[in-house]
């Protein structure tokens, strides 16, 4: 059976695909608190955290700030505390992909914020895709080989110039969710 390639799907699918497999591990709340109401009780600043009060392998973890701990907000000390302790816990092989969600963060930071919005609403289209489907669409990308995932986002960029990020990559992919 050939599916009809829709090309205005190809385009949005693509975006689904490459941002669903790099962030499926990893949802981050982009979502932002709202401002407390005018009278409303302020809650005082968490504490900070001590230098001296982590543990040496804390402090290894840490040592890139360790000069600079003390000029820190007490928010980012605890946070930076936590996730040591965090990552001091992890198996080599989980440590391996917090390096490497981190890394995919890095590269969403360094987008324009007109592409961060775009992968956003991508992401959240990909999430409203039935469980089957983004599964699917998973496992398809896991199992392509690298030449081939490159030339499906290729063909996508070359059909949608001047839009990176958007479009599938996998063009037998596109058009509605298959009906089991």
């Amino acid at each position: 059976m050939k599916i009809k390639i829709n090309k205005s799907n190809l385009w949005r699918s693509l975006a689904l695909t490459v941002v669903a497999v790099a962030m499926a591990t990893s949802a981050t709340s982009f979502a932002q608190q709202p401002p407390p109401a005018a009278g409303a009780p302020v809650a005082a600043p968490p504490p900070g955290v001590a230098w001296s009060s982590m543990s040496p392998d804390q402090q290894r973890v840490l040592s890139q700030f360790g000069s600079q701990w003390n000029t820190l907000p007490p928010e980012r000390q605890q946070a930076l505390a936590h996730g040591s302790e965090r990552w001091l816990g992890m198996s080599e092989g989980q440590r391996d992909q917090a390096r490497e969600r981190f890394s995919r963060w890095q590269r969403f930071q360094a987008l324009p914020p007109s592409e961060q919005a775009r992968v956003r609403e991508n992401y959240r289209r990909f999430q409203q895709l039935p469980p089957e489907r983004r599964e699917m669409l998973r496992q398809q990308w896991r199992n392509a080989t690298p030449a081939q995932r490159q030339q499906w986002v290729d063909q996508a960029r070359a059909q949608h110039p001047g839009h990176p990020g958007v479009g599938h990559p996998m063009p037998h992919m596109s058009g509605p969710p298959p009906h089991h």
